[in-house]
């Protein structure tokens, strides 16, 4: 009996750990939009990609510059 090889998922990793980005800055909006999808909410690490401590980051950056009024909160 043959053996059907499954091919297996393309595991995605985090481009904050591969670009070594420490810190990430609420005033950085080029960088935060690619993590807002078009109704304004905060894209879930399980599409995005991103590690823990990435999306935690994300995250707090994304409510900071909303409250500052950089972002807003929704799109509609």
């Amino acid at each position: 009996m043959a053996y059907v090889r499954r091919d297996r998922k393309s595991v995605k990793r985090c481009k904050l750990c591969r670009d070594n980005v420490e810190y990430i800055d609420y005033k950085d909006l080029r960088r935060l939009r690619e993590y807002i999808n078009e109704k304004g909410k905060i894209i879930p690490k399980r599409i995005n990609g991103n590690c823990a401590k990435h999306q935690r980051m994300v995250r707090n950056a994304i409510e900071r510059a909303r409250k500052m009024m950089l972002l807003p909160y929704t799109n509609e």
